[in-house]
């Protein structure tokens, strides 16, 4: 079994991490556009195009499912990858967990690049699920661009910008773009206030990675001989897993357990 994922950058990697767990014998492969990045600020049109690239340099490897592990790409331009790959790749969009948040009553708070926030897209599922809970949309512009850097300075100033535009009473974060789920705990550390219950914070990669698995009829199983490869594509380049990323928990984890091809 293979599995790719497609993204900017190393934001894939929660999701990556996520797969490999569920199934430790899944080959993975990484795509991404670092030449590119970010795509938050480009146009609908370019993130399409660029996404399509990223994904042939993934599908030319013939995996079995292709997961967008990018709320950015997910937004613009999933149905253009589902019309080329389906139904022979099956295609995975990552959707901002609002329903789960929601289903505890709120309020909640949505972190998303510029690009994402107040979109139609992210709009509509705030209708279709949170309909009735106070939710606050919170963009967290330059956030995505310094984890993609393990740039420590700007992921604190980005951090703090962010939970300066939180309502203090919030119960649950949407983490709504993968790369923030590299460093979820900094963003609970600031969000949460003294004296509230523990801070709620719901990402996408486990939901994601358990749909690949159902697309292409395979079940969990962690306790698989660990056996799956990494390949790693760099804006077209086959290359190693970029130093920044094990910067990471989950870029360590997936070095560690991933033999060489």
């Amino acid at each position: 079994m293979k599995i790719a994922l497609m993204d900017t950058g190393i934001g894939l990697l929660a999701a990556a991490t996520a797969v490999r767990r569920l199934r430790p014998d899944a080959d993975l492969v990484l795509s991404s556009d670092p030449d590119g990045m970010p795509w938050g600020p480009r146009t609908p049109e370019d993130i399409r195009a660029r996404s399509l690239v990223v994904a042939e340099a993934a599908a030319a490897h013939r995996p079995d499912a292709l997961i967008v592990a990018c709320n950015t790409a997910t937004v613009h331009a999933l149905p253009v990858l589902r019309e080329r790959f389906e139904p022979e790749l099956p295609v995975i969009g990552t959707v901002p967990a609002i329903k789960p948040a929601a289903a505890g009553g709120g309020p909640v708070a949505i972190w998303a690049t510029p690009a994402t926030t107040g979109s139609p897209y992210q709009r509509g599922l705030i209708r279709d699920f949170a309909d009735g809970v106070a939710v606050t949309e919170v963009p967290c512009p330059g956030l995505a661009e310094a984890v993609q850097y393990a740039d420590e300075a700007a992921i604190t100033l980005a951090v703090a910008a962010a939970a300066e535009l939180t309502a203090p009473d919030v119960r649950a974060v949407v983490l709504g773009c993968t790369h923030y789920e590299l460093v979820a705990e900094r963003i609970r550390t600031a969000v949460q206030q003294p004296g509230l219950p523990p801070l709620v914070l719901h990402g996408s990669a486990g939901a994601v990675a358990a749909q690949a698995l159902r697309r292409i009829g395979e079940q969990p199983a962690p306790d698989a001989p660990a056996g799956g490869t990494l390949t790693v594509i760099l804006s077209g380049r086959e290359e190693q897993l970029p130093t920044v990323a094990l910067r990471y928990e989950e870029g360590r984890l997936l070095r560690a357990v991933s033999p060489a091809r």
